[in-house]
């Protein structure tokens, strides 16, 4: 796992998830995250087996934000949970695909790794609007803590720019998240960008 994370957003889309996440996966999206948090969840099913219909047919994994019901019923390649969530030893219990988990500290994220965590998602690296109850950021320097702590990958999210990818980068993460930076008008262009930001992001 490698590169820029795609997580959609129904709050600030504007053509709807399911064009967003086929215009980020043209722009390069290594991954993709169905993140919606209100709805009936009928409609959270149809939408995600939609999605994870476009990701399978490109090749892209496809994970789904906080239901493990609605990333089971879909068939999608995976689940993210955060603290408020299905405990990790719980979802391990009952599902063995790809897991990832938010951690906002080395102990969290070394303690999810011990329980099976596929991949963390170190959050929230700057401060951020789009999860307002997301805490102090931890700043990029948790990554290079981590990195010496757990052999996951590592995605940076919160308040990621394409200005500050380089620093997450450099501090050892695998990829990046950015919801309100990617999601709203030319997705396509804006996740593009990031794409090439990752790339060239690491250390020199």
């Amino acid at each position: 796992m490698r590169g820029f994370y795609f997580i959609t957003d129904d709050r600030r889309t504007v053509n709807g998830a399911l064009r967003d996440v086929a215009d980020a996966i043209a722009g390069g999206a290594a991954m993709v995250q169905y993140r919606r948090k209100s709805g009936d969840s009928r409609v959270l099913l149809e939408e995600a087996i939609a999605i994870g219909e476009i990701c399978a047919e490109k090749g892209v994994p496809f994970i789904v934000n906080d239901r493990l019901d609605i990333a089971m019923a879909a068939g999608a390649d995976g689940v993210h949970i955060g603290p408020t969530d299905l405990p990790l030893g719980a979802v391990r219990r009952v599902y063995d695909g790809t897991v990832g988990v938010t951690v906002s500290s080395v102990r969290d994220g070394v303690e999810a790794c011990g329980l099976g965590a596929s991949y963390l998602g170190v959050s929230p690296i700057f401060p951020t609007t789009t999860k307002p109850d997301a805490g102090g950021a931890v700043g990029p320097d948790l990554i290079r803590r981590l990195k010496d702590r757990v052999d996951v990958p590592l995605f940076a999210i919160g308040g990621i720019t394409i200005d500050r990818v380089r620093a997450v980068m450099a501090a050892g993460a695998d990829g990046v998240c950015a919801i309100s930076a990617t999601v709203g008008e030319d997705v396509e262009g804006r996740v593009r960008a990031f794409v090439e930001a990752v790339s060239r992001g690491g250390p020199q």
